[in-house]
Formats: structure tokens, sequence, C-alpha cells
């Protein structure tokens, strides 16, 4: 005890935290955690468990066993580099292979973007009767004052607390359900192809795994500037950092499961077929009562707002990354790529007639750009001249490749289903 004290006045005296330490590390997950629990989720879990009951619940194990694995991965190259992948895709490419992949990057977040704005107009018309186009420009309005107005620490106090709501939203309309567990145990483990679910397989693989969710969590990782010049240290955050993936993509994987078995539990039990997620909310109250239907809206809204958030800030990341630069949303990169993905989506939902089908469709469109992702990601992950020592292992860089294989065949499954 006097030595505590003795050292305090020692220069340069930092006292250890013990197990509380990890609590300085979280954070960057459950940012990238809100952009798999966002509407376009909603819409292909709903699909999921509405058209097919529980028998598509391992889907969502795989794309989250995926999503720990690419996301740990990612952080790590922002760890360890500095950089996060946009900006080393622009250092370490030619800049033909880069302007390509980056460029796919900025449509895939288009594509969220889309998504995550007409999910929270589809809840502002849920609870207020605001038509979607007018409920997309409060949304799209919104998120880019907050984007333009908060630093990161801000907005990821502004997440959690948005992901808590949401968590609690879904525990509440579970309980009023009676999920026939043993058969959804039986989901989660045994993988299925029942007829004409390809396309709602590959939605919640899009959903799940996220093209611009990897250059975010590369972004906010190396954001925090942490010291990258003693081993020890890197190590420590490598090892803090994959708990806070773990814990946060478990909490995605919990959501998301949540959604299938509540779809599971009514729409399909009760043989009715989810084609909006309007009509979603409408047959909830009657199934569940009317506190579940208002509870379903409120939790779709924090959905949509904080990740188009999330969307915003890779776009604005892989934008600014194509020039060499990091993330700052004072910087004019920044804020073009800001502005490109969330005015672009809402110019192309003024065009949408059918908003669930399009929730759908741009989840299909992120699993078709998501190999590009992987296979940039791992290959700088795997160069020694990119990360040094701190590259890929082997037996890690087989595994990533795997992922993205499995990727691209579920991918020519989903063209051959079209056609068959």
């Amino acid at each position: 005890m006097i030595d505590f004290f003795k050292n305090i006045d020692r220069k340069g005296y930092r006292p250890g935290y013990g197990a509380l330490e990890i609590f300085k590390y979280i954070g960057p997950g459950l940012l990238v955690t809100v952009g798999f629990i966002d509407p376009g989720n909603w819409a292909s879990n709903l699909a999921a468990g509405a058209g097919f009951g529980y028998t598509l619940l391992w889907m969502v194990t795989l794309s989250t066993i995926m999503l720990i694995i690419l996301q740990h991965n990612v952080a790590h190259l922002g760890i360890a580099t500095g950089l996060c992948l946009s900006e080393a895709a622009s250092i370490y490419l030619k800049p033909v292979y880069s302007r390509a992949i980056l460029g796919s990057a900025m449509l895939a977040s288009i594509s969220t973007s889309l998504a995550e704005i007409l999910g929270g107009a589809i809840a502002l018309e849920m609870l207020f009767d605001i038509p979607i186009r007018i409920g997309s420009l409060l949304v799209t309005l919104f998120v880019i004052i907050m984007l333009f107005t908060n630093t990161y620490s801000v907005i990821e106090k502004w997440i959690i607390a948005f992901v808590s709501v949401i968590g609690l939203s879904f525990l509440y309309e579970l309980s009023l359900a009676s999920i026939d567990w043993p058969e959804a145990v039986r989901g989660w483990v045994t993988p299925s192809f029942p007829d004409g679910s390809m396309i709602v397989v590959m939605s919640v693989l899009g959903a799940v795994v996220m093209p611009h969710n990897l250059f975010l969590h590369s972004e906010v990782i190396q954001s925090r500037q942490w010291n990258r010049e003693e081993d020890s240290v890197i190590k420590k955050q490598l090892r803090f950092e994959f708990l806070d993936t773990l814990f946060s993509m478990l909490i995605g994987w919990a959501i998301n499961s949540a959604m299938i078995l509540l779809a599971a539990a009514t729409f399909f039990k009760s043989g009715v077929e989810v084609t909006e997620l309007q009509q979603a909310n409408h047959l909830l109250a009657p199934l569940l009562g009317k506190h579940a239907a208002v509870v379903f809206a409120v939790a779709l809204l924090f959905a949509g707002v904080a990740s188009t958030i999330t969307s915003g800030m890779a776009a604005g990341t892989i934008f600014a990354g194509a020039y060499k630069e990091p993330y700052d949303i004072k910087d004019n990169h920044s804020r073009v790529g800001v502005i490109v993905s969330l005015i672009v989506a809402f110019v192309l939902i003024l065009l949408i007639s059918n908003p669930f089908q399009g929730l759908i469709i741009s989840q299909m469109l992120l699993s078709i750009q998501l190999p590009f992702t992987i296979f940039l990601q791992v290959y700088l992950t795997s160069s020694e001249k990119v990360m040094g020592k701190y590259k890929n292992k082997p037996s890690s860089r087989l595994l990533l490749y795997g992922i993205g294989a499995l990727v691209t065949v579920l991918n020519i499954a989903l063209f051959i289903s079209f056609f068959v």
C-alpha cells in the first residue's frame, strides 16, 4: 500500500486497471454491430423466418463466425499499420486495382445507406404515418447533421445506447412469442437450402457480413492512434480488440437470431407471408398485442438511424482512403464520401416502388461485392510489406481465403438459382 502511494508521484506512472482495462477498448466492435442489425437485416431475417421457419438460422451462425474472423483480421490491420483498409489499398495496390475495388466498395456503401435510410423511414411511417419519401429525407438530414457535428467518441456513446434499446426491444418481443426451442437449436447448427431459399440465404449473408463494416472497423481502430512502437502494447491491443469484437458480434448474432425466431414463431406458424416491414408490424398487433407492434417500430427506427450513421462514416472512410487519407469529417474528401453515399441512396429511394423488395435486393448486392473486399483484405494482411511480422500466419491465411471462396461459391449458386 505504501509503495502504491509512492509510485503515484513517480513520473510516467500509470496504475493497472486489471479486468476493467477492457472497457477502454469497447466501442469499435459495437459500431460494427449496428451495421448488421440494420433494417436490411430486418427485411432479410423476417423473410427467412416467415418463409422458412427456423431452417435458415444456421446462416446467421455461419455468417457471424465468418464475421468475427474477418472483423478481427481487419482490425489487426488497423492496429499493426495505423492504416484503414481503404488507405492501405491505395498505398500498396496499383491505382487501377485500388480504384476499381474502392469504387465497388462505394457502390456497396450506397446500397447499404439505401437500406438504412429506408428502414428508418418505414419506422417513421409506422409510428407517425409520415410518407416514406418525407421520412427518408428526415432520416438523411438528421444523420448528416449528426456526422458533421459530432466526434467519434460522442457517436460511439449514441451507438451503444441505440444497440441497447434494440436488444431490449427484441428480448421483450421474444418474451411474448412461443418459440419452439428444440427446433431453433437444430436450425442454428444444421445447414439446409429449402426450395426457393437461395435469394434469402444470400440476403442474410449480405446483411450480416457487410463490406462497408470491414472498412469502418479498420478506420475506427486506427483512429484511436494507439502506441504501435512496442510489441507488448500491440499484442495487448490485439487481445483486447478480439474480446471487443467477439462480445459485439455475439450481441449481433443474438439480435439477428431473435428476428428470425420471432418471424418463425408468429408469421411462419400462422402461414402468413411477409412482403414488407409495415405488414410485419401490423400483423404483430393481433398476434402478440399492440405494444409489441409499437416496440417493433421503435427498435426499427433506432436501427435505421444508427446504421445510417455508421454507413455514412464507412463511405467517408472509403472515399478519403482513396486519397490516402484517414477519415476526418472536417476534411473535404471525407465529407464528399458521406454526402455521395447518403444523397445518392436518398435519390434511389425516390425511385423505388416496393421498399421491402428494395431492402432485400440491396442486401443481395452487398454479398456480390463482398468477395472483392475479403480478398483485398486477406492480400493486405498476409503481406509482409504491409504488416511486417504481424502478417497472417499460413493457417489464418488459408482460413480467410476459404471464407472468401465460400462467399464466391454462394454467389455463383445465387446466379444459377435465377435460371433454374
